[in-house]
């Protein structure tokens, strides 16, 4: 896959000032009208220049967090990145690879699945306090199983013990349903989208389902275009450099 962007450029662009300061970054792909997925999946929406901001996103990220339900419709593997972006992270002092964590309620994960089998990281499941026994102690041989509410996930929850072990640096990928409790909690620092120069009708999935309404204001950070697709960048206003 060739480069779109300068990958220097990139990795200058998406440095959060202090990654010490626990920092939650959500990354979307969607049409012009709104859809996120194009027969299913999100694959047909993006290009090489989206790949290539998502895994820069990876790149930098200390933790990637995703809903169960995207985990499962888009067969997400293992959490590595390039041995190139490897070596590059090592040389900041950070691990080689970012850690996985799925949210999942009801912890239908399968524990042979390579995400937990092949990943050079131990992942994390976030579940509540009600999840059944059987399937907790399953996952609990491959990943790190733990409670972060009753009832349902809670970011905040989610997002303190990601910080208490060392990973302020939580990018979200989804889903729908996760992207609305996080909403719904104040919980986003930032959102990446992706803007498809196409239209999709239909009943395609949106990034954001169900949850309540709450109305929060972001700032545009940047701005990336490549041919018809822009990359637009977001960010709570307090965080958006003055001036």
């Amino acid at each position: 896959m060739t480069d779109v962007f300068d990958l220097d450029d990139l990795l200058t662009r998406y440095q959060v000032p202090d990654r010490s300061r626990t920092h939650l970054r959500t990354n979307f792909v969607t049409s012009l009208d709104g859809a996120a997925t194009h027969n299913g999946l999100t694959q047909g929406l993006n290009n090489e220049a989206d790949h290539q901001v998502f895994h820069t996103l990876r790149m930098l990220a200390d933790v990637v967090l995703v809903g169960a339900g995207t985990v499962r419709n888009e067969g997400y593997e293992e959490l590595t990145v390039t041995d190139a972006r490897a070596d590059w992270r090592t040389a900041q002092g950070w691990p080689p690879h970012p850690v996985m964590a799925v949210v999942s309620r009801t912890l239908d994960l399968d524990p042979g699945a390579p995400l937990f089998t092949r990943a050079p990281v131990r992942p994390i499941v976030f579940t509540t306090t009600e999840a059944p026994e059987g399937p907790r102690s399953r996952l609990g041989e491959v990943a790190d199983v733990v409670s972060a509410g009753s009832g349902s996930v809670e970011p905040g929850q989610v997002v303190a013990e990601l910080t208490r072990r060392g990973l302020p640096q939580i990018l979200s990928e989804g889903g729908p349903a996760w992207f609305a409790t996080m909403i719904e909690h104040d919980a986003v620092d930032e959102m990446c989208l992706t803007l498809s120069p196409l239209l999709e009708g239909g009943d395609a999935t949106r990034i954001v389902r169900d949850g309540r309404q709450r109305t929060s204001a972001m700032s545009l950070l940047s701005l990336l275009r490549a041919e018809d697709m822009l990359i637009l960048r977001y960010v709570r206003p307090e965080l958006a450099p003055a001036g």
